[in-house]
């Protein structure tokens, strides 16, 4: 697998709590964007951030960024 899979073009934006979170980098995990462990076989491996207080965050859900884990607006050049 060279590319990661799509799961949706835009990003995920969800209000988070403080804590470790596993960002999903191969796209084939069932609880985007969160790694389920899908990844195993692919040569992807998730990205493993620390919150540290409540905030949005704009997760990437095309899995092209630049600023992985997080959206950079990259999604809108993806062709369709």
């Amino acid at each position: 697998m060279n590319e990661p899979r799509v799961p949706q073009t835009d990003p995920y934006v969800m209000d988070m709590k403080p804590g470790k979170y596993a960002w999903c980098a191969c796209g084939e995990s069932k609880n985007q964007p969160f790694c389920d462990g899908s990844h195993k076989g692919t040569g992807f491996v998730p990205i493993v951030v620390e919150i540290k207080e409540n905030q949005t965050v704009a997760w990437c859900g095309c899995k092209h960024s630049q600023k992985k884990p997080y959206c950079d607006g990259t999604h809108k050049k993806l062709s369709s």
